[in-house]
């Protein structure tokens, strides 16, 4: 691929995901969830992130099915860890076209969540994986792999879309 076609490949990409961290930011959850294919997988791991989330446990191992369900869920103002909501705000950096292959787009990055709530405030950090398709021309988000730093301590509750 000509370098000014990746290059504005990699534009399209970090202008996509900055638009996600804002819906999640925002919670703006339909929209988020609108940016998903229809077999999209969303996974947090625990406990280290290189486990097979279907014999190990995950802190969210959702199918597509289980994305609208969450939310739903968010949906109804019934989380009471989020009442009022976490006031949220995303950097997301080191954005990184790994491969692209007849599944999407592989691409990389790292992101540093700051939430503030009546408990405190929280710094979340991990590195993000994710494979992009086209679908009716726009990018959605087939996969997505957060890979929280501190993914192997007891964490906090975490009850908004990381």
């Amino acid at each position: 691929m000509p370098a000014s076609s990746q290059s504005e490949l990699l534009h399209e990409i970090a202008q996509f995901l900055y638009r996600a961290a804002r819906y999640e930011d925002e919670h703006r959850y339909e929209d988020w969830e609108s940016l998903w294919t229809d077999d999209g997988v969303y996974w947090v791991p625990a406990n280290g992130e290189n486990i097979d989330p279907e014999k190990q446990m995950s802190i969210i191992y959702d199918n597509r099915s289980r994305i609208g369900l969450r939310v739903r869920q968010l949906l109804t103002g019934k989380r009471h860890t989020q009442e009022p909501q976490s006031r949220l705000r995303r950097l997301i950096s080191n954005i990184e076209l790994l491969a692209e292959d007849r599944n999407g787009l592989r691409v990389g990055a790292n992101v540093i969540v700051f939430e503030t709530n009546q408990r405190g405030d929280t710094l979340w950090c991990a590195r993000l994986e994710y494979v992009l398709r086209r679908v009716d021309g726009a990018l959605r988000i087939a996969y997505k792999k957060v890979a929280l730093v501190n993914g192997e301590k007891a964490i906090p509750t975490l009850s908004f879309l990381i």
